[in-house]
């Protein structure tokens, strides 16, 4: 009975229709085979775990030294303690000797007079110890001064010296009916400016 049936299985598979290949898929070969993505994640490595593992007794770290110890690592640059190339080769550049100075725009000014942090007269002049003491600019440091710049608008008469002023800031303040003037300090005089108490004698 098991010869008939082996026999008559062989018989349905010969007259089994074979499948036709598209001519759009070529046959699947061997070097078609992968994995699925993600299924052969590589195994951790266990390191101190007998010398038969590869990684046993050293882990990986080598005899001794700054790098076989527990949190065994040197800051980028570190030569061991000679001179690092950063400090070898010579600087580049300069420093710029440039003056630097605190810049108040017209809109301010005018915006510190109508909060009264400011209170201009005709008889007195702005100076920049007013500016400074008033919050307006940080002189502390400073070597160059106050330069006066026109963005905004001003309405209110003052009377102000400054180190630097735009051509458009003094046009507007004396549109307003007010006067701009330039005066150069020096490093010792812009320091006697804001704070005389500390001289004896003015420079």
């Amino acid at each position: 009975m098991h010869l008939f049936a082996r026999a008559g299985r062989a018989a349905a598979l010969r007259t089994r229709p074979a499948r036709a290949l598209s001519s759009a898929e070529p046959p699947m070969a061997l070097n078609d085979l992968a994995p699925n993505p993600g299924s052969n994640k590589r195994p951790k490595i266990r390191v101190g775990r007998g010398i038969g593992s590869g990684k046993g007794k050293t882990a990986g770290r080598g005899h001794k030294g700054t790098k076989a110890r527990q949190g065994g690592s040197v800051r980028p640059g570190f030569a061991g303690g000679q001179t690092p190339l950063h400090k070898a080769l010579p600087k580049v550049g300069f420093t710029s000797r440039r003056e630097a100075f605190d810049v108040v725009n017209v809109g301010s000014l005018q915006k510190w007079i109508e909060n009264g942090r400011l209170e201009p007269s005709d008889t007195e002049m702005l100076t920049m110890r007013d500016l400074n003491t008033s919050g307006l600019v940080n002189l502390k440091g400073s070597t160059a001064g106050v330069k006066l710049l026109g963005e905004g608008e001003i309405t209110s008469s003052v009377h102000i010296e400054v180190s630097r002023a735009s051509a458009s800031a003094i046009k507007a303040v004396e549109d307003a009916g007010g006067t701009v003037t330039c005066a150069h300090y020096n490093r010792l005089a812009l320091r006697a400016l804001l704070k005389p108490h500390k001289f004896e004698q003015m420079p």
